[in-house]
């Protein structure tokens, strides 16, 4: 899909206060590490995280996305009578039913005839929702949109060292089908897109390209589980599998946009590990000094990932417009899906 009207007026995040190491978090799996005799900095040595952020117990998803919604309308300048459409596109939300977006709408304010719905799909969401904004704004369904995501890893991290904690056959196995549970963090982030009247200097979004490996949807399932959440991931076959689809994507991106590796100025993938984006980029034949890495400090932010490094990319000048953009989205499933931003 290639688009010739829509800008991105604005983008924001926000970040929660507490730190929390990935040193403390083994450290509170020190009994299960004794007897698998693990030494202490082998998580952040597999997975080149340092740290990540949780948001304070009982926040919940529409919190941060409503917070991060507000910054972007005020950095848009649209009225918010223009925004037509509002998509919550976090894994997490506030309960199945209704529609954590129908909670966002209403706190911001937002006018009676512009659509409320959520997007899942897993770290994916933000960029099929942008993508699903852009369309509607292409084809003059509507003015304006807003697309938030608020993930709150705590639960999914506590929850998962409780579990281990407590199984006293706990297997080798069990215990590394759980290790990317630990990488997770929380952050919320949101992005107003637009018709080119509403924000002439606002990048360009020109253009999506989606496919998918569904074949391997076994590879990572998450559920609810007590208090939290348990997740369970063969973290080495998805990356490969993942590399794979986002290669593929890539080059089929390339050609609908009529573009080339050489004319690609910025890169921003969505945050996972070290490992991860150095094969990504490598497969691609794309130099790391394009990319903005968040993952050592932030860890993996679920859907919030992209557009928070999008938006911190910016804000720190590695970014600057008039840069030909790729933005890399891939989600367990396995979807992947490029969004296109040019002068």
């Amino acid at each position: 899909m290639r688009f010739e009207k829509v800008r991105i007026a604005a983008t924001s995040h926000v970040l929660p206060e507490e730190v929390v190491t990935s040193e403390a978090l083994e450290c509170a799996l020190a009994g299960v590490y004794a007897r698998f005799r693990l030494n202490t900095g082998r998580l952040e040595l597999m997975t080149g995280i340092r740290e990540r952020r949780f948001f304070p117990r009982g926040w919940r998803p529409s919190d941060g996305s409503t917070a991060a919604g507000e910054l972007a309308l005020a950095r848009s300048g649209v009225p918010r009578e223009r925004i037509g459409l509002l998509v919550h596109a976090a894994v997490c939300r506030d309960f199945l039913e209704p529609a954590t977006a129908s909670v966002v709408h209403h706190r911001l304010g937002l006018p009676h005839s512009a659509l409320a719905f959520d997007l899942s799909n897993a770290c994916l969401g933000f960029a099929n929702a942008a993508s699903v904004v852009a369309t509607q704004v292409e084809l003059g369904a509507v003015d304006a949109g807003l697309v938030v995501a608020g993930e709150c890893g705590r639960a999914l991290v506590e929850r998962t060292i409780a579990t281990l904690n407590a199984k006293r056959d706990l297997t080798r196995e069990e215990l590394k089908a759980s290790f990317a549970s630990l990488t997770i963090g929380s952050g919320a982030a949101a992005m107003v897109i637009a018709r080119k009247e509403l924000c002439a200097s606002g990048a360009r979004f020109a253009g999506a390209t989606a496919r998918s490996a569904t074949q391997h949807h076994v590879l990572c399932h998450g559920d609810h589980a007590g208090e939290g959440m348990l997740m369970q991931t063969d973290s080495e076959t998805l990356m490969q599998a993942g590399n794979e689809l986002a290669a593929r994507t890539f080059a089929e991106f390339l050609a609908e946009m009529d573009w080339t590796r050489e004319t690609v100025e910025r890169v921003i993938t969505h945050q996972v590990g070290v490992a991860h984006r150095k094969l990504l980029l490598g497969t691609m034949g794309i130099d790391l000094a394009l990319d903005f890495p968040t993952v050592e400090t932030l860890g993996n932010i679920g859907s919030v990932s992209l557009p928070l490094s999008w938006d911190q990319a910016r804000s720190a000048s590695f970014v600057r417009a008039g840069q030909r953009t790729v933005l890399m989205g891939i989600g367990s499933g396995l979807q992947c899906q490029m969004l296109a931003l040019e002068p």
